[in-house]
């Protein structure tokens, strides 16, 4: 028997941004994951909101901190997670599916580097204290977030001034964002936006640099459905100092 999330709770958030225990419903499916395992790691991972997070705390034997805002299934975090122990990985998604996947991801790699917040990444931001030297967020991945394609949607997009401006604070000096899309409208007003704050950089010197992914890239699970309008789009942007 395995299991499935349970009907309503889908797309559910929790009041204070945290994880439901009862997530989990049985449904017959071949490999087995015990739903008790999974109540536990749920608490164990979920960053706690309520006071300001402290990196350090978190992750006392990282020597980088990374964000990934919108992990969807999860795939590419605990990739990352595995391929780089020696990284604080947190990650940040709304829908309970996308959390029940990740979960199944990091009990698979059998990674304990990982923190995780079923809610909106701007609350998880707000809680990071400010960078200074060396110490802060080193990058932050937004793979493939929703486009919101139609023009009178575009101000629901992730990407915003006061957004940017918000990574500004929390994301070291030489730190860096890395945006993925296949949407060409988003990949333009985020290059845009990205490029009107001062304390950002675009990474690039060729073609090559926006039209292929960065090496360590894990391919995710929207980005295989190729939902979009153009090729992938890879855009990287440095933090001065």
């Amino acid at each position: 028997m395995g299991y499935r999330l349970g009907d309503g709770e889908k797309n559910a958030v929790g009041s204070d941004g945290g994880f439901p225990l009862a997530v989990l419903t049985p449904t017959p499916r071949a490999h087995p994951t015990p739903v008790a395992s999974r109540r536990t790691l749920l608490p164990s991972l979920a960053l706690d909101l309520s006071k300001p997070l402290d990196p350090k705390a978190l992750f006392p034997d990282a020597r980088e901190i990374v964000l990934e805002i919108g992990f969807g299934g999860g795939e590419h975090l605990a990739a990352q997670a595995a391929a780089h122990p020696e990284r604080g990985c947190m990650g940040v998604e709304p829908f309970l599916n996308g959390v029940g996947s990740c979960l199944r991801h990091i009990e698979e790699a059998g990674v304990s580097n990982v923190r995780l917040h079923m809610g909106d990444a701007r609350d998880v931001i707000a809680a990071l204290p400010d960078a200074q030297g060396d110490f802060g967020v080193d990058r932050v991945d937004i793979l493939f977030p929703d486009p919101w394609p139609k023009a009178r949607h575009h101000k629901r997009r992730l990407v915003q001034a006061d957004f940017v401006a918000s990574l500004a604070r929390v994301v070291k000096p030489g730190g860096e964002v890395r945006f993925a899309t296949d949407w060409a409208n988003y990949a333009a007003w985020t290059l845009e936006i990205f490029t009107r704050d001062a304390r950002f950089a675009w990474l690039a010197e060729s073609a090559a640099d926006w039209r292929s992914p960065w090496p360590e890239h894990v391919t995710t699970r929207y980005e295989e459905k190729k939902l979009g309008d153009c090729a992938p789009v890879w855009l990287r942007f440095s933090r001065g100092g």
